[in-house]
């Protein structure tokens, strides 16, 4: 069967440590810890208790090293140091701080790993341990896959705890009383006779004693921020437009450059800047990795001047028509493509032989990123080294990267992380910063800020994944009984992290997420992911792999639960094996009043995907007017453990599911001549004011484990909605985006 097979656990954890770097390790370098990268620079007087927070005589500087990419995480990192810290947010100076393996994200390596998000067996336990233990040992500070969260919450609040316990040890040896006696309250230490000493009073003495780290985190009875409604940090900067983005810095003597790279993705063969050379602004032209640059004295000038070249474009190395891409995907369900069997419950084969089979097949195209801020970096090359200003989810590979280029050291480059507008996986990507450093090297002493125009965003996106799926089901007494559920990808994460330099191997898990993980007992069932052969190049995209493998498996059961005449809600819940992903099923019908009479012409449809270890139930309901499908109303039910901030939940939730129908309806990439043809939002335009729902959330908290939510919202919103129109008009919408097929209002 070639690649046929379906992997056992060791080879895969074998497979995972290739792609993470190779990096074999002993429990001494997993316990051991990394260097505190805020001692380096403390002056006399200042105490840096850990890496994450610093206090000096005028100053409590909290360090919140995950990216904020309007997901609200600075806020919410800074609230979790906050509470066993005892301040307020209005006390405290936030930062992204500097790029350190300090800051290593143990918990994006949940995903790495085959098993179900609540098995809790030995096996799981000991694969997530090592899994988590190499992304220690290798310092992998990155932010995604709704990890942030999760990796912060024991973590933060212990460094918020161990420096309060370290101030208080201070303050008792100063006053001459025993630390038992002392408490704490918004930023001051309480002596028992009602005295108070700032914690910036102290620092002097605190920077002299060795950091408190036996500390017990409080219950949450005493919790004064966690699980209260927040304002976020940011927000009064943001509503008033004065929070400064990446793509809003300056640099003293800096210059501005725009690109234009060769948009099939290929090599290019040369160019004519002759015109370009000679327009207002323009300083000179140079040369980059397949393409060309301009320098200006502003970057609308830059932009023109580039647009002006006229360049000879090499062919792109995947098929120049979509339909070649289609082809591809659809000549993929081959032994030799099989990834990996993911589930195999049962005997599919023997229960569909001779069963009234019922056979579908959905289709998900690339979609673009389309961050609101377009992608930029500022960075200055000269004899010392390189620094950049930017907004990145992977740090310390920018080290890297830039050196690599600048031909320096990564010791030797600086960077400053930025707030960042929008993203949605587009800021793991690393090409705006490499070409300004292409640029830099090529002038170096002056900053060069380079800005990508729209245009030139969408040309050069690493679009989500194109996928397909092929279902065959049958059903018996009423009830799903077997379902062979097929799905086949390019691989997104192995297109990113060549990329990166880490060629992966082992099966990608993300090409059935979504799907190979449903909590659902189904006699007969078997999952399958096949590899189809990298075509343009692909990149994380919000929820990632459960974008697409979500509504191929939502959308495909809806089909069998419809032929066994089932309730689709009740259906699932007799499936469902798990009692978190259960009670997310009857909340969400709960809200929605589910069974209730919608009257004519209305539909409500339902799905429930799991992404990064989060159950989100969602129910659409809409109406089919004169004009097309007007969507009427969405409930979500999602359980992440603890919601630390029940606004910004809401606000995420709403934003996720805003974001999964809008991309659903309107938005794909299809590619003529070797090109993207949508190059700006008009042609791909994600979901309109005037079709956006009323969106009621519900967070549950049953779960074992704390989870993140920034991407969980997305996968159920497609099928849920082609689920809903199905029911209002016996209509199936087997292919993204819907609006090829119906027209909505």
């Amino acid at each position: 069967m070639g690649r046929a097979r379906t992997v056992t656990r060791r080879a895969f954890l074998i497979g995972s440590t290739a792609v993470m770097g190779g990096v074999a390790f002993g429990s001494y370098m997993v316990a051991r810890p990394h260097d505190n990268p805020l001692v380096a620079g403390l002056q006399d007087g200042e105490a840096a208790f850990n890496p994450f927070v610093k206090v000096t005589a005028d100053a409590i500087t909290l360090i919140v090293p995950h990216a904020d990419k309007g997901q609200g995480v600075h806020s919410s990192q800074a609230a979790l140091i906050a509470e066993e810290l005892d301040v307020d947010l209005d006390q405290v100076t936030l930062s992204f701080g500097r790029p350190s393996p300090a800051y290593y994200n143990t918990a994006i390596a949940a995903e790495a790993v085959p098993f179900m998000s609540f098995d809790e067996s030995t096996s799981a336990q000991i694969a997530r341990r090592a899994a988590g233990g190499l992304v220690k040992v290798l310092g992998m500070q990155v932010t995604g896959g709704s990890s942030a969260m999760p990796d912060s919450f024991d973590k933060l609040r212990m460094a918020g705890a161990v420096a309060r316990e370290t101030i208080k040890a201070a303050a008792s040896a100063k006053a001459g009383l025993p630390a038992a006696d002392l408490k704490t309250a918004r930023g001051m230490v309480q002596l028992p006779d009602g005295t108070e000493l700032a914690y910036t009073e102290l620092a002097a003495d605190a920077a002299e004693i060795d950091p408190v780290v036996v500390v017990t985190l409080r219950d949450p009875s005493e919790w004064r921020l966690i699980g209260k409604p927040m304002q976020r940090v940011d927000i009064v900067a943001k509503s008033t437009g004065t929070l400064k983005y990446g793509i809003d810095l300056t640099v003293d003597g800096m210059v501005h450059a725009a690109v234009r790279v060769n948009p099939r993705r290929g090599v290019m063969n040369g160019y004519d800047a002759s015109t370009a050379e000679g327009m207002r602004g323009v300083s000179k032209v140079v040369p980059v990795t397949n393409g060309a640059a301009v320098i200006a004295d502003n970057t609308w000038r830059a932009i023109q001047a580039a647009n002006a070249i006229e360049f000879d474009w090499g062919p792109s190395p995947y098929p120049a028509e979509q339909q070649g891409h289609w082809d591809e995907v659809a000549a993929s369900f081959t032994d030799d493509r099989l990834d990996m069997e993911w589930r195999s419950d049962g005997d599919v084969d023997a229960a569909l032989d001779g069963a009234d089979v019922i056979n579908s097949e959905y289709r998900a195209p690339y979609v673009a990123h389309q961050p609101l801020e377009p992608i930029s970096a500022i960075v200055r090359v000269d004899e010392n080294g390189a620094e950049v200003w930017a907004g990145h989810q992977i740090q310390g590979f920018v080290l890297i990267k830039v050196a690599e280029i600048a031909g320096c050291d990564p010791e030797q480059v600086t960077f400053h992380n930025q707030f960042i507008g929008g993203s949605f996986g587009h800021r793991l990507e690393f090409e705006n910063i490499t070409l300004a450093t292409e640029i830099a090297a090529q002038m170096r002493g002056t900053p060069v800020k380079l800005t990508f125009s729209r245009e030139e965003d969408f040309a050069q996106d690493f679009a989500r994944q194109i996928g397909m799926s092929r279902s065959s089901g049958a059903v018996k007494d009423g009830k799903v009984d077997s379902w062979s559920l097929d799905i086949a990808t390019v691989s997104a994460s192995f297109s990113q992290m060549g990329r990166m330099g880490f060629p992966p191997a082992g099966p990608d898990v993300q090409i059935a997420a979504g799907a190979w993980n449903m909590p659902y007992d189904i006699p007969n069932l078997r999952v399958r992911a096949y590899l189809v052969p990298e075509l343009a190049p692909t990149s994380s995209w919000r929820s990632v792999g459960a974008s697409t493998a979500g509504f191929f498996a939502e959308s495909s059961l809806d089909e069998l639960i419809h032929a066994a005449g089932a309730d689709p809600l009740a259906e699932r819940i007799r499936l469902c094996n798990n009692d978190v992903h259960r009670k997310v099923l009857e909340a969400v019908g709960e809200m929605s009043e589910w069974g209730s009479d919608l009257g004519p012409n209305r539909g409500r449809g339902i799905a429930m995907v799991e992404s990064f270890g989060v159950p989100t139930a969602e129910v659409v309901e809409v109406t089919m007017t004169e004009a097309g499908i007007k969507i009427d109303k969405v409930f979500v039910a999602a359980d992440v453990g603890r919601v630390v901030d029940p606004v910004n939940f809401e606000n995420l939730v709403q934003g996720g599911v805003i974001w999964g129908l809008g991309h659903a309806i309107n938005s794909e990439i299809t590619f003529s001549d070797g090109m993207a043809e949508q190059t700006n939002y008009h042609a791909h335009e994600g979901m309109r004011m005037n079709q956006t729902p009323e969106i009621f959330v519900k967070g549950l908290e049953n779960a074992e484990h704390i989870r993140g939510i920034g991407e969980p919202p997305v996968p159920p919103a497609p099928a849920a909605l082609a689920n809903a129109i199905f029911a209002a008009t016996g209509q199936r919408l087997r292919e993204m985006p819907f609006y090829n097929q119906i027209d909505f209002v």
